[in-house]
C-alpha cells in the first residue's frame, strides 16, 4: 500500500466534553460525527500540558514540556528538535502548516516545508509568567471579558484567521492534485476557534436557544477550591466581578456555536477531499491542544488538570486501513509523533534521532491492545511550582510541592469530587503514585530550571523591543507573478494547468 496523505486537523481549546461523539446532546458537529463513525475515536485523550504553546510543542515532538523546555506560552521551541514534520520530511513527505502552532522564537517552520498562513499569536518572549512576582498580573493574562462579552458577532479576529486558515489549505489540496509533485503529504490545518472570546456569528448562535444551553454542574465556593484553582482565578481575575448565569449561558452559546463553525470549515475540508479524489488515501486525524472548563468548578479556560481543561478530542479516520472503534484506554497528543511516523512507514516506526516519550498508536487504531497512561506536565500562568499529572487506568494523580496532592477515580468520580488522597482506603495507591511522582521528576531542580528561563526570556525580550525591531513572527510569501494571468505562460497552457479535473 502507498503511502498515505495526512489531514491533520487541530481545533484550540476544544472540550471533549462539549462534542456531541462525547455525548454532548445539543451541540452540532455533523462533520465531526461523521468522521467518528467511521473512524477510530479515543475516549479518553489528553493533552500533557493544558495550554496552548507548551501542548503543541510536546504534540510536535513526542517529547515532555521539561525534556525541551516548553514551559510557557513564550517558550522557545529548540530548531534541533526533531518534529513529526522533520520525520515525514526524511520518509519523503511535503509538509505544510496552515494556521496556529503558536512557535516562539526564530525557527518559524520547525520542519514544515511551507507555511501557508502566520500565526494568530506573536512569536517574540513577551508572554512569560513570572513565579517570583505572583501576585502581579500581567495586562496579557485572560480576563472575564470573555465572558462578561460573550454574544452573537459579525466578525472577529480569530474569524479573520479561520477563514484563512481553511482557504489557503483547501488551496494546497487543490494544488496537490493540480501540480507535478508527486511525494504525499501532510498538511496540518490548525484552527484558532473555539477559544475564547466567545464570539460567534449569527448563523452559527442561531443554532442554539437559551433555554437549551446547560449550566455547569459543579459550583465551588471561593473558599472550598484547590490552592491551584485559586491561583487560576486571580490569574484570570474572577473574582473582580460578578458572572451571572446569563452570562454563562451566553458563553455557552457562543461557544457551543463556534464549535459548529469548526465542524463546517471541516465540511469544506473533506469535501475537497472528495472532490480531488485525494479522500481515499488520505489519513485524517482530529484532534485539540487542551479543553475548556467553560464555567465548570467555576474556572475557566485550560491550565488546570481537571477532565474538561486536560481532555482533548481525538479521532482517526482512516477506514480503509482501520476498523471503526472506540478506544478506552488513556492516550496523548504527545503520542501523535510517533504514530505518524509509523503511518508514513507502513506500520514501522523509525530510528529516532532522540529517545520518544510519546508512544504509538498504531496498536490502539488496529484494536490490537496498546498503552494506558498519560503523564503530564504543567508550568505556566496560575502555577508556581510544576504541577504533575499521572493518568492511567481509573485514576488520575495530581500533585504539586506548594498544594494537597490529588487522586481522583474517574470511573466513578468522572467530575472529581472525592479527593482520594485523604482516604484511608486509598493510602497504598497514594503512596505508589508518590513515589513515582519523586522518581519521574525533580521538583525543586526543575522549579529553578523555570525560573531561570524566565528570566532569561525577561532579559531577551526586553532588550529585543528596544530600538530597532525584528520580529519573529512568520511572513507568509506568495510568488504574485506566478498566479492567476501572467504573459510568460500562454492563456492555454495557464488555463490547462489550473483547471482541475483536467479537460483533453
Amino acid at each position: 500500500m502507498k503511502q498515505p496523505n495526512i489531514l491533520f486537523i487541530m481545533a484550540d481549546q476544544m472540550a471533549a466534553d462539549s462534542l456531541p461523539i462525547y455525548g454532548h446532546p445539543i451541540v452540532k458537529a455533523p462533520n465531526l460525527t461523521a468522521l467518528a463513525e467511521n473512524g477510530v475515536v479515543f475516549d479518553s485523550a489528553y493533552c500533557n500540558s493544558p495550554l496552548c504553546a507548551p501542548s503543541r510543542y510536546v504534540l510536535m515532538s513526542g517529547q515532555l514540556p521539561s525534556k525541551i523546555g516548553a514551559y510557557d506560552n513564550s517558550a522557545d521551541l529548540p530548531a534541533d528538535i526533531p518534529t513529526f514534520a522533520h520525520y515525514l520530511r526524511v520518509s519523503g513527505y511535503k509538509t505544510a502548516l496552515s494556521g496556529k502552532m503558536h512557535f516562539c522564537g526564530p525557527d518559524q517552520l520547525h520542519g514544515f516545508e511551507e507555511r501557508l498562513t502566520t500565526d494568530i499569536y506573536p512569536a517574540d518572549y513577551g508572554w512569560f509568567p513570572d513565579w517570583e512576582d505572583f501576585s502581579q498580573r500581567p495586562t496579557w493574562y485572560h480576563n472575564m471579558s470573555s465572558v462578561t462579552q460573550a454574544g452573537p458577532c459579525v466578525r472577529t479576529n480569530q474569524l479573520d484567521f479561520d477563514d484563512e486558515v481553511v482557504f489557503h489549505a483547501q488551496r494546497y489540496l487543490y494544488n496537490a492534485v493540480r501540480g507535478n509533485d508527486q511525494r504525499p503529504f501532510c498538511l496540518t490545518v490548525s484552527m484558532t476557534h473555539p477559544h475564547d472570546p466567545y464570539a460567534t456569528p449569527k448563523e452559527y448562535w442561531d443554532l442554539y436557544e437559551n433555554e437549551d444551553i446547560d449550566l455547569p454542574q459543579v459550583r465551588i465556593a471561593p473558599e472550598d477550591q484547590d490552592p491551584h484553582s485559586k491561583r487560576l482565578q486571580h490569574v484570570f481575575a474572577y473574582q473582580d466581578q460578578e458572572i451571572t448565569d446569563q452570562q454563562i449561558i451566553n458563553a455557552r452559546r457562543a461557544y457551543y456555536g463556534a464549535i459548529s463553525y469548526v465542524d463546517h470549515q471541516i465540511g469544506v475540508l473533506m469535501k475537497t477531499l472528495d472532490e480531488t479524489g485525494l479522500a481515499e488515501n488520505t489519513i485524517i486525524v482530529f484532534s485539540g491542544d487542551h479543553g475548556d472548563m467553560l464555567g465548570e468548578r467555576d474556572l475557566w479556560y485550560k491550565m488546570s488538570w481537571f477532565e474538561r481543561s486536560s481532555r482533548v478530542p481525538m479521532i482517526v479516520h482512516a477506514p480503509e486501513r482501520f476498523n471503526p472503534h472506540r478506544v478506552s484506554q488513556s492516550v496523548s497528543t504527545m503520542d501523535l509523533l510517533p504514530t505518524f511516523a509509523a503511518l508514513a512507514n507502513d506500520g514501522k516506526e523509525p530510528e529516532y534521532a532522540m529517545p520518544i516519550q510519546g508512544r504509538s498508536l498504531l496498536p490502539h487504531l488496529r484494536n490490537t491492545g496498546g498503552h494506558d497512561e498519560v503523564i503530564g506536565e504543567y508550568y505556566g500562568e496560575g502555577a508556581i511550582a510544576p504541577l504533575f499529572m499521572i493518568r492511567r487506568g481509573d485514576f488520575k494523580f495530581v500533585c504539586s510541592s506548594p498544594d494537597p496532592d490529588q487522586l481522583f477515580n474517574l470511573k466513578e468520580d468522572p467530575l472529581e469530587l472525592n479527593n482520594l488522597a485523604s482516604y484511608p482506603s486509598h493510602q497504598s495507591l497514594l503512596k505508589e503514585f508518590q513515589r513515582e511522582a519523586s522518581s519521574r521528576w525533580d521538583s525543586s531542580q526543575l522549579t529553578r530550571d523555570v525560573i531561570q528561563s524566565q528570566k532569561r526570556r525577561r532579559l531577551v525580550f526586553n532588550a529585543l523591543t528596544r530600538g530597532q525591531i525584528t520580529p519573529w513572527d512568520h511572513q507568509p510569501v506568495f510568488q504574485a507573478s506566478e498566479m492567476y494571468m501572467r504573459n510568460h505562460i500562454d492563456l492555454d497552457d495557464l488555463e490547462s494547468k489550473s483547471r482541475f479535473p483536467k479537460v483533453e
